[in-house]
């Protein structure tokens, strides 16, 4: 299992490209969030964040992994967001 998190300072483009994945078919689990960052304590400071999971995916070092994690970066970098490298840190829900 692989997961990523992207994070984009408003909800709406979290929500849109969450659509566009879900829609897509090809993710185990995808989701919208709400994260905080560290040290912000004020809810209007939280990031809007898109969680996917791959099940089908296990070596977060193979190049299936790697292909997600440039795709991932890429879209979030053209929405203004980031890939957080750390995504496994997200409490379970």
């Amino acid at each position: 299992m692989t997961e990523y998190l992207m994070l984009f300072p408003e909800r709406d483009v979290a929500e849109e490209i969450a659509d566009d994945l879900l829609e897509s078919g090809d993710f185990t689990d995808v989701r919208v969030v709400r994260e905080a960052l560290a040290g912000e304590e004020d809810d209007e400071d939280h990031e809007w964040g898109v969680y996917v999971k791959q099940d089908t995916v296990d070596d977060p070092a193979s190049a299936v992994a790697q292909a997600l994690t440039e795709r991932f970066d890429a879209l979030a970098k053209e929405h203004d967001g980031w890939l957080d490298p750390n995504p496994a840190q997200l409490p379970t829900h």
